[in-house]
């Protein structure tokens, strides 16, 4: 299994989210791209100087979310938009296509030549704001042999805003995760967005996973970053680099440098 920094540089990793703004088909689309990929392009911007190791892109302001296929506009969208990023910054990325369109998420990194894709609901199924999820590994495996072999998967365990569905524990949905389901890296999230995720968890996943790099994904701040890195590969940073702390914001620069000062860069 490789290590977070074979695949991203450093390890432990520090990862930020760009939330893309409303992607054409959501809701709340506005109409017109050159907003969505001008916010997008200066948040990516923000996270490089700032000292980031990798960025996430995904279609986070695209909410409510789809169950599976996120739609045509969302996925031409987030490509347009991850493709301007991926001229001007030099971050290793990764896709998220919202809430669990797996095979979305590979195409668009194909056609970026993103690192990694991250996955909700990778193996398994779970109640979620959008009904039952269930997991397609796969197919996800397939489309990455096919389109991009030399792609990964972080994939959530007991992911936010979801419950498993049926009677497993965190352990077991990790190990079905690497072992059944292929996955490189893990990720372990809080209840919601910006929800604290729970260190112990994350030593639980690292305990029966030793050799599989565990990213903390939810609820990072400044005060806690110290304890996190003593027990994860990395952590996936988004409210809290953001202006107010407030998920749909802007890259706030002042934030950014002092997650990366916390982490001892």
């Amino acid at each position: 299994m490789p290590s977070m920094q074979q695949l991203l540089g450093r390890e432990p990793a520090l990862i930020g989210v760009t939330h893309v703004l409303p992607l054409p088909g959501s809701p709340g689309w506005g109409g017109d791209m050159g907003p969505v990929v001008e916010r997008a392009v200066a948040d990516a911007e923000a996270y490089e100087r700032a000292g980031f190791d990798a960025l996430i892109i995904e279609n986070y302001c695209d909410i409510p979310f789809a169950r599976d296929f996120a739609g045509r506009g969302a996925v031409a969208g987030l490509a347009a938009v991850a493709a301007r990023i991926a001229d001007r910054v030099s971050l290793p990325l990764g896709i998220n296509v919202l809430r669990n369109d797996a095979l979305s998420a590979v195409a668009v990194a194909a056609t970026v030549g993103a690192r990694f894709i991250r996955v909700n609901v990778h193996t398994g199924a779970a109640v979620t704001d959008q009904g039952i999820v269930q997991s397609e590994a796969r197919e996800t495996l397939r489309s990455i042999r096919e389109s991009a072999p030399d792609l990964v998967v972080f994939a959530d365990v007991f992911v936010k805003h979801a419950a498993p569905l049926g009677n497993t524990t965190l352990e077991r949905e990790a190990l079905d995760a690497v072992q059944r389901g292929g996955a490189t890296a893990l990720i372990v999230t809080g209840e919601g967005t910006g929800a604290p995720a729970s260190i112990d968890d994350a030593a639980r996943v690292r305990a029966v996973l030793p050799e599989t790099p565990v990213l903390v994904g939810s609820g990072a701040t400044v005060e806690t970053i110290p304890g996190i890195l003593g027990v994860a590969s990395g952590i996936i940073i988004g409210s809290a680099a953001m202006v107010g702390g407030e998920a749909a914001h802007p890259v706030d620069p002042e934030r950014v440098a002092a997650i990366v000062r916390a982490a001892g860069r």
